[in-house]
């Protein structure tokens, strides 16, 4: 993403602002909070605790972080990009988050630091060190348009989302989806021939491809997968029927072509909800008539019925808990007197506006000019009433 300066260029799959200095011929990269996934705000920001005063979170490309040791001897902090260790060579993050907020993290990722060995921050990158970070990026690109032809020649059921290059450009990390197990063995060896690198192979879903892809959802805010969300529950199409979802496919699939992940947000709500609303297998007897269900608000407990079957036009409204003692009214062989509310129905809790008034009204009013009737004003003189002499 370039700015406006052609100097200047965003990397959000970093999280970084790369800025050209026309002086010195070099590049001054930047952290830029909010300009990457699965972002951290940290509210303890500027509390001291000297527990964890070592341990940082440093993040990669999209959706991987990870957290290490201070062992350079240096004094690090966050936006500072650092060489790290690397299963093999070294790598180069940025950290993100520093203090007891970090407790905080390994603690929702589960990660005891009693018992975890952390990898090591080695030192602060140097020029050198940023500059062969971004001679490696530039190849990400064109090595996973390569790769895709290459498992294609293969006749691999596979699809290479992502291709993530370490640091130091050793190694690469190639992300692929598959719906069942790939040999992707002579792959690799066509892909160390191709790139002279050390490959890693990462299977990924949908979902996870659809974290490292980004994106805007139908509610206009960052993907789920994108923003917060680490570990991917299964959804099912029972959470929209328990929320009387309309099953459409278009309308409950996300962008990666699954149900959407806030499916499960307020499943719990609702099955909690449902436990007070009785069964309505048959119609209501009261002495008037019988009473059809026509709909239920799950989350108020209201249950709406109509004397009309089918009909959406005359409907009186019913707590669930009154609903449930007229069942068992009527299998005690009792009815109540009649469905109808003693008062007069009250006026909707929503009122639309639209129509009250034009839109026009916003316009500038156009001042009307006024015409010179040179006729009629010489008339008007000539009929003037004369004076006496």
């Amino acid at each position: 993403m370039m700015d406006t300066n052609e100097n200047v260029r965003y990397d959000c799959f970093r999280g970084c602002v790369i800025s050209g200095n026309e002086e010195t011929g070099t590049e001054d990269i930047r952290y830029r909070q909010g300009c990457c996934k699965l972002e951290v705000y940290n509210y303890l920001k500027g509390i001291a605790q000297e527990q964890y005063d070592s341990l940082f979170e440093v993040r990669f490309k999209n959706t991987r972080k990870g957290i290490y040791v201070n062992a350079s001897g240096q004094s690090v902090k966050t936006g500072d990009l650092v060489v790290v260790e690397a299963q093999t060579g070294h790598d180069l993050g940025i950290v993100t988050l520093e203090g007891p907020i970090v407790a905080r993290q390994m603690k929702c990722k589960g990660i005891d630091p009693e018992k975890t060995v952390f990898r090591k921050i080695y030192r602060k990158a140097k020029p050198y060190d940023i500059e062969r970070w971004q001679d490696a990026i530039a190849r990400e690109q064109e090595t996973m348009i390569r790769s895709r032809v290459l498992a294609a020649n293969l006749g691999l059921e596979m699809k290479i989302g992502d291709v993530e290059f370490q640091g130091d450009g050793t190694k690469a990390i190639f992300y692929y989806i598959a719906d069942g197990r790939v040999d992707f063995r002579q792959l690799i060896k066509d892909f160390a021939e191709e790139f002279h690198i050390r490959v890693e192979m990462k299977q990924i879903g949908a979902r996870q491809e659809a974290g490292l892809i980004g994106g805007l959802g139908i509610c206009g805010r960052e993907l789920c997968c994108a923003n917060y969300i680490t570990e991917f529950k299964s959804i099912s199409t029972s959470a929209a029927r328990v929320q009387d979802l309309s099953l459409n496919p278009q309308k409950l699939a996300g962008q990666c072509g699954k149900l959407k992940c806030c499916l499960n947000y307020e499943v719990a709500a609702y099955m909690d909800a449902h436990t007070r609303i009785p069964k309505v297998s048959e119609p209501l007897e009261f002495q008037d008539g019988l009473a059809y269900l026509v709909k239920t608000d799950i989350l108020r407990e209201t249950m709406w019925f109509s004397y009309e079957k089918g009909s959406l036009a005359k409907m009186y409204p019913l707590p669930a808990s009154e609903v449930r003692e007229i069942i068992m009214m009527n299998r005690n062989g009792q009815k109540p007197e009649t469905l109808l509310p003693d008062v007069a129905p009250s006026a909707p809790e929503f009122v639309t506006a639209v129509g009250d008034d034009s839109i026009s009204r916003f316009d500038e009013a156009r001042k009307k000019k006024r015409r010179n009737n040179k006729g009629g004003n010489r008339n008007r003189k000539n009929n003037k009433p004369k004076k006496d002499a």
